[in-house]
């Protein structure tokens, strides 16, 4: 009987220890598994409000016409310079020959101003030289005529004829109408540098003509140009809105050109900056791709948060403060893992860990 009974003691004992020494094992679990996972995340701040971003530009046209050649399609890569889409140029081939042959025109003009203005300054200071020894002469032939009457009126009455007086009155009165009108000339020879200086403002105002009609020629030159639309760098068309034969409008949205150089933008909380610093590796997972190992580093940190540059920021000096946890954007640069002619749409959604000690 009282072996009987040590036995079922014994046993009680050893079916008792079992659990306990599973109990022991999973709290042992437990705290190894706690204490690896505080050591695996000692140093770090995650955040899932992150997300890709990129560099993209708006292709829009900047004259009017329709489309004559589309070289895209929905999503297509293309490179830097490459011609996306033409307009139909004739319109504009017209303009530039009618701009260049106002130009050509214009120019003609000009040189003709300016042989005459090198013509004026011999001219005018020669017919006034030509006007003064008109005065002169016609002063002799003045004085003369004067003296001719003076003699007829004095000779005799009998060694004369009243036909001889009487054209040596007209004589003398023809001399002082020539004296006269030469007069007249030489005051009007005497206005040389106002002549020449005519002659250079001719010269200027069609110089300003000209200048005019090379910039209208520049700008239809220009405007034929914009008739092709190029790729400013190598990226991806997304948001295609153009077809062939739609007619464009001046700053009629397009397309939109993405660029594969892409990065990380991540909103952290304000408590999780304290040991941010740029240059710090960041461990990425990309939801849509969760195979992929993509690494990188801090770049920056924006110096704001973004509720700071939001449209309406709020104005806490107003109404009951309530504090609420500020979010900055940190940019994080992608150095691994990602292809630079892999395509990476911007905007998906990501889980940066950033190592901090």
């Amino acid at each position: 009987m009282t072996a009987s009974t040590g036995e079922g003691t014994a046993a009680r004992k050893k079916s008792n220890a079992v659990p306990r020494m599973i109990f022991a094992g999973v709290v042992a679990a437990l705290v190894l598994g706690g204490g690896g996972f505080w050591l695996s995340t000692r140093g770090t701040e995650s955040t899932d409000d992150a997300y890709t971003d990129g560099r993209t530009a708006t292709i829009s046209p900047k004259v009017a016409g329709y489309v004559r050649t589309l070289n895209i399609s929905d999503n297509t890569h293309v490179k830097a310079g490459q011609v996306l889409l033409e307009i139909d140029a004739r319109d504009y081939v017209t303009a530039r020959a009618k701009a260049l042959a106002t130009l050509a025109l214009d120019q003609a003009q000009l040189e003709n101003a300016r042989v005459q203005l090198t013509i004026a300054k011999v001219r005018y200071p020669s017919e006034l030289d030509s006007a003064k020894a008109s005065v002169e002469s016609a002063r002799a032939q003045l004085v003369r005529a004067h003296a001719d009457h003076e003699r007829q009126r004095k000779v005799d009455i009998r060694a004369t004829t009243e036909q001889q007086i009487d054209a040596a009155t007209q004589g003398e009165v023809n001399a002082q109408a020539q004296l006269a009108d030469a007069q007249s000339k030489l005051r009007t020879a005497e206005l040389v540098q106002d002549n020449i200086a005519a002659a250079e403002a001719q010269v200027k105002q069609l110089e300003a003509q000209v200048a005019a009609a090379q910039a209208d020629a520049d700008q239809a030159e220009i405007n034929l140009g914009y008739t092709k639309l190029v790729a400013p760098f190598d990226g991806w068309v997304t948001k295609r809105n153009v077809e062939l034969g739609s007619y464009l409008q001046v700053g009629q949205s397009l397309f939109t050109l993405v660029s594969p150089d892409v990065w990380v933008t991540a909103n952290f909380k304000e408590a999780q900056l304290a040991g941010m610093r740029p240059g710090q590796k960041v461990k990425i997972d990309i939801d849509a791709f969760p195979d992929l190992k993509v690494e990188g580093h801090v770049d920056s940190i924006q110096m704001g948060s973004g509720s700071r540059f939001t449209a309406f920021p709020a104005e806490n000096a107003t109404g009951n403060y309530v504090k609420i946890v500020q979010r900055v954007p940190v940019k994080i640069v992608i150095d691994k893992g990602i292809d630079h002619d892999q395509a990476l749409p911007l905007g998906l959604s990501v889980v940066p860990t950033v190592t901090t000690k």
